[in-house]
């Protein structure tokens, strides 16, 4: 039965996509439980000397306080044709500190900035838990992975709890999407195969935020024979 809610009830929301289901079967085998990756998601402040308006600073966004730099060469061209100084594969696994993500922010808002990818093998199972922070404007993200859909195995609001969250996840008949609603407050644990090597973005599908900085990249590792690799580029292929 259906009732109405306050529009911007955000425990409504969650509480009514937590409910939804594939009517399909998953399956990943055993994944031991310690294999998750935290993303942080928020904005922060750095300085920008010729912003005016901002009296020498600048909102940005990041992922574990990293926020993406566009480069002038594309990715997956310069991963193809193995130039270097195009990227870096050290973006961090989890936040680099831990604080109270869904009350009062940490009192330093700078984040770094880097081309930075997150390297995994192929065929590895990825498991991420997009985590809200409460830093600057309380609001929801739209997260959106090239290249994968990826199941959605639980939500919540509050910080994620690695130790009680997990016991409330469906590992049965998930929902299978490639965009996912983080909830103002809280978290949302998704778990893809990542079978389809190459540069795979991940970002926030509001604007304002993916031109400020959300996003990342998975850099997936080719397998075992041509499918299990990307086909080699064209030899008249016009390079970016």
């Amino acid at each position: 039965m259906l009732r109405s809610v306050e529009f911007s009830s955000t425990s409504a929301l969650v509480k009514a996509m937590t409910t939804l289901s594939s009517g399909f079967r998953m399956w990943f085998g055993n994944i031991p439980s310690s294999l998750v990756h935290i993303a942080n998601l928020g904005l922060g402040i750095n300085p920008c000397p010729s912003c005016k308006a901002g009296n020498g600073s600048r909102v940005v966004a990041n992922i574990n306080n990293v926020t993406f730099g566009m480069p002038t060469t594309a990715l997956l061209q310069a991963h193809c044709f193995k130039t270097s100084g195009d990227f870096t594969t050290d973006f961090p696994a989890n936040p680099p500190f831990v604080y109270n993500y869904t009350d009062t922010p940490p009192a330093n808002l700078g984040t770094t900035s880097g081309t930075k990818f997150y390297r995994l093998p192929y065929n590895a199972t990825c498991q991420v838990v997009l985590q809200y922070t409460s830093v600057i404007s309380p609001e929801n993200h739209h997260i959106h992975l090239h290249g994968f859909n990826f199941f959605v195995l639980g939500r919540g609001l509050g910080n994620f709890n690695q130790n009680k969250d997990p016991k409330n996840f469906n590992f049965v008949d998930a929902v299978e999407r490639n965009t996912v609603g983080v909830p103002s407050g809280g978290w949302t644990f998704i778990r893809f195969r990542a079978d389809n090597p190459g540069v795979r973005f991940m970002h926030c599908h509001l604007e304002v935020h993916i031109t400020r900085g959300l996003k990342m990249a998975f850099l997936v590792d080719k397998g075992k024979g041509p499918n299990e690799s990307i086909l080699p580029p064209r030899k008249d292929l016009p390079k970016c």
